[in-house]
């Protein structure tokens, strides 16, 4: 049993190269306006309401830190009808540490992974209820709060994404493979430093040795690619911005069977990406690949390596740069 399987859903999991997965919960927050009034917003002043009603009683968060929320106003607020949103926000609870089974109780010390599971997301739904549709008072200005849980953070929507899809495909007249079960093999992880997953002192530019190595604790890799993850992200404001090429990059793990995928699609899940000496907290973006990025990359025609280093492939549509990949005939060398 790989040690993702056996994750409880509040522990940390640590990986190879001084990195590890830390359970925390996150949330996206959108505020709109609750009455007919038109004065501006003031970001510190929503925050300082919001973390104030976060740790006081019924919810009893004291140990979220104000770095922990984030509120962003949106622009060009008097253009904006009444029913659209005014400002964003970010909120991480990333203490856990209450839900965990306590030594010496004797409720704890009966209760299995799949209890504690439970009990977290009970928790997790009290939480988001609690705080869906609440309005804040500043000073006579009304504000009401939209809390939604990220997809990529929640593993039973993205199980059941994955679910539906190849369902469908089943039922899909046109397809030549009818009737034939598929699952997913493949992981997708974008928006993660380059510098961490990079042999130390020897290159700043991600390793495929070391990449292999860390995601190799989840499960057995069949194969893996590693890209720049530079590409636009879209803001939800309708806003884009570009990452510096780089700076972070992009992972697709195919595992060897479904069973490994999904025990390390349920690690990454939830989890904020952070390195022992660092003070950073990444929290990545994690997806299946629905599109088959290996199967189609088995098709595309050979590149000479100058012309690889020169020149870029294009892959679903978006610019992918070359970079090395594990195949199945490979593994004997990262076998002990």
């Amino acid at each position: 049993m790989s040690a993702a399987a056996a994750l409880r859903a509040t522990e940390p999991l640590p990986l190879p190269s001084g990195l590890s997965l830390s359970p925390r919960l996150k949330l996206l927050l959108t505020f709109f306006r609750a009455d007919l009034t038109v004065r501006p917003l003031d970001e510190w002043q929503l925050k300082s309401a919001l973390l104030a009603f976060l740790r006081d009683p019924p919810l009893s968060l004291p140990l979220l830190p104000d770095s922990d929320l984030s509120v962003r106003r949106l622009p060009d607020l008097q253009k904006r009808r009444r029913e659209e949103p005014v400002a964003s926000g970010v909120l991480h609870v990333r203490d856990l540490s209450f839900l965990r089974p306590r030594k010496g109780d004797g409720e704890a010390d009966g209760m299995t992974p799949e209890q504690e599971e439970e009990k977290y997301f009970e928790w997790r739904s009290s939480l988001v209820e609690k705080l869906e549709g609440i309005e804040l008072n500043l000073e006579g200005v009304k504000f009401r709060m939209t809390v939604e849980i990220p997809p990529s953070d929640d593993f039973r929507v993205m199980k059941k994404s994955w679910e539906n899809f190849y369902s469908s495909e089943l039922l899909n007249s046109r397809n030549p493979v009818r009737k034939i079960a598929k699952r997913p093999d493949t992981i997708v992880v974008r928006g993660v430093p380059s510098r961490w997953f990079a042999e130390t002192r020897v290159s700043s530019k991600p390793s495929t040795l070391v990449t292999h190595t860390i995601f190799s604790a989840l499960g057995k890799i069949r194969t893996l690619n590693i890209a720049n993850d530079d590409e636009l992200e879209a803001k939800e404001d309708g806003s884009t911005k570009e990452l510096i090429s780089g700076l972070n990059c992009k992972v697709w793990v195919q595992f060897e069977n479904y069973d490994d995928f999904h025990d390390a699609m349920k690690a990454l899940c939830g989890r904020s990406l952070e390195k022992e000496g660092s003070r950073l907290k990444v929290d990545y973006d994690v997806t299946w690949d629905r599109e088959g990025f290996f199967r189609i990359a088995q098709y595309e025609p050979a590149h000479s390596r100058l012309g690889e280093r020169d020149a870029s492939a294009s892959v679903h549509g978006r610019k992918k740069h070359y970079t090395s990949r594990i195949e199945s005939d490979h593994r004997k060398r990262f076998r002990d």
